[in-house]
């Protein structure tokens, strides 16, 4: 029985390999890493997450960030299964709110009892090993049992964004988060979470498992269950299966771990103008514990918004703010500071973000161009801890083609900054941070000579002529300091 699902995924993987990637949407990842007492880090696993940025037919787009642990087999199920339930013509734009809703949970119901369908021999497999086991304590069946339960072990928590007819769906199990960001012409940003974590601090869940006889209050001191804070998941078939041999869940009547996702939306998308962030869980707390849990939404939304302004491919945006996120708690570790000791690993990281009619840097300024960029650390502060945060942005320097003689050319880049003291689901407003950065020249505008398109060649000497003349700056300085020139054998090209 348990090779046919085996043989359906292969040829589901075969189906969704030729979905079109959607191309409005750019994927940033970092793998997780322990670091030792100097500030070195180590990957301790191979990366469990998962990503779908996929294009269907009929304008139906399908996105999803998927958290794996204890190895990235069912990160890998859910995200090819889902695929197959969703896009491969269950959905056409015809369908209402209820019709979306109802295939989607369906969807998530097929990916948890297909996992299931191919690991039965597997969990076949480990249940006769137990009972043996007390009967022969040789170490060659506890070897064997020890790799069983590798084989069936792991589970995900997986948050799916689904865009249909212009309007957004969003299904969630677990702990990863989804933001919706909505830019408006007077500056400001709404930054709207969209649902709250199943965690073993989320009080709504907290009750569903009281109602199913599980002590909630241990669950909540505990902060875990099995390994993991979730209380919804797919796969793990330790709290699945086996879970009134878990102490927490030992007295639940039912089984309390579930696989149903909180479906949310429609949100319509007609006239919207922002940005869409799929993030996984362990993007949010490592940037909770380099600055705390209070400012994490805007903080993500403000560094998003910055790359915006300066990158021209949405992958770049997404890499780069994830880079941002990791260095943040590599450095805060070595700091020392109080949150240091929060910071001493992170696990893998995802980031995912689709634009809504938002535009990207303009790509007349780039190094491409002839321009060149420099780093800016413009900082902002959060009132509601004594962190800070700087976000990096750049000023492109303009080749001569945009500079006008005799005029001082500006290049200025707006950045929005979070306003203190605002929850994660309240406006954020936008202060224009304005970086400047100016040149002049008295005469000619002579100053930048002319890049061509092709790279410079070097001379008989083996420089290359330089673009910037400081002939200029040395006749001026010569002036002024004739008397340290004698004695320090004067400045300028030798």
């Amino acid at each position: 029985m348990a090779t046919e699902p085996r043989t359906l995924m292969q040829s589901q993987q075969s189906w969704t390999d030729d979905l079109p990637l959607c191309q409005m949407c750019g994927v940033g990842a970092a793998p997780n890493c322990v670091y030792s007492p100097d500030g070195k880090g180590t990957q301790s696993h191979p990366n469990e997450d998962r990503h779908l940025r996929l294009k269907g037919e009929d304008g139906c787009f399908l996105y999803g960030v998927f958290n794996g642990y204890d190895g990235n087999r069912v990160a890998d199920f859910a995200a090819q299964c889902l695929t197959a339930e969703l896009l491969l013509g269950q959905l056409n734009s015809s369908h209402t709110d209820g019709d979306v809703r109802r295939i989607l949970i369906q969807a998530f119901d097929v990916v948890e009892k297909s996992y299931f369908n191919t690991i039965d021999d597997a969990l076949a497999k480990k249940a006769h090993l137990s009972n043996y086991l007390p009967h022969n304590e040789s170490q060659k069946v506890q070897e064997r049992l020890k790799e069983v339960e590798q084989e069936v072990s792991g589970g995900a928590t997986a948050v799916v964004a689904l865009i249909l007819n212009n309007k957004l769906y969003v299904a969630n199990v677990g702990t990863n988060r989804v933001l919706l960001c909505k830019s408006s012409s007077d500056g400001q940003n709404q930054v709207l979470q969209i649902g709250r974590p199943h965690s073993t601090d989320n009080e709504d869940e907290l009750q569903r498992l009281a109602a199913m006889g599980v002590d909630a209050a241990r669950v909540r001191q505990a902060g875990q269950i099995a390994g993991q804070t979730s209380t919804r998941r797919l796969g793990d078939s330790r709290v699945k299966i086996n879970y009134n041999e878990i102490d927490l869940l030992s007295a639940a009547k039912a089984k309390p771990i579930i696989p149903e996702p909180e479906i949310h939306g429609s949100h319509p998308l007609d006239g919207v103008t922002g940005f869409l962030l799929l993030m996984s869980e362990g993007l949010i707390n490592a940037l909770e514990s380099a600055h705390g849990p209070e400012q994490v939404n805007q903080e993500i939304v403000a560094m998003v918004a910055a790359e915006l302004a300066q990158q021209t491919s949405l992958e770049a945006v997404a890499q780069s703010v994830v880079e941002r996120v990791k260095r943040l708690h590599h450095d805060v570790f070595v700091s020392g500071r109080q949150r240091a000791a929060y910071c001493s690993r992170h696990e893998d990281m995802t980031l995912l973000i689709r634009t809504i009619n938002y535009p990207l840097a303009d790509a007349a300024l780039t190094p491409t161009q002839g321009g060149r960029i420099y780093p800016v650390s413009v900082p902002y502060s959060n009132s509601q801890s004594t962190s800070k945060t700087s976000v990096t942005l750049s000023l492109v320097m303009p080749s001569q083609s945009t500079l006008t003689n005799g005029t001082n050319t500006t290049s200025t880049l707006e950045e929005g900054t979070p306003t203190p003291g605002q929850s994660p689901t309240a406006t954020l407003q936008s202060t224009n941070t304005q970086t400047q950065s100016s040149s002049s020249s008295s005469g000619d505008g002579s100053l930048f000579r002319q890049r061509g398109s092709q790279a410079a060649q070097p001379d008989e000497t083996g420089r290359v002529p330089p673009y910037v003349d400081f002939s200029q700056f040395y006749r001026l300085w010569g002036g002024d300091n004739s008397d340290s020139q004698s004695t320090q054998g004067g400045l300028g090209p030798q």
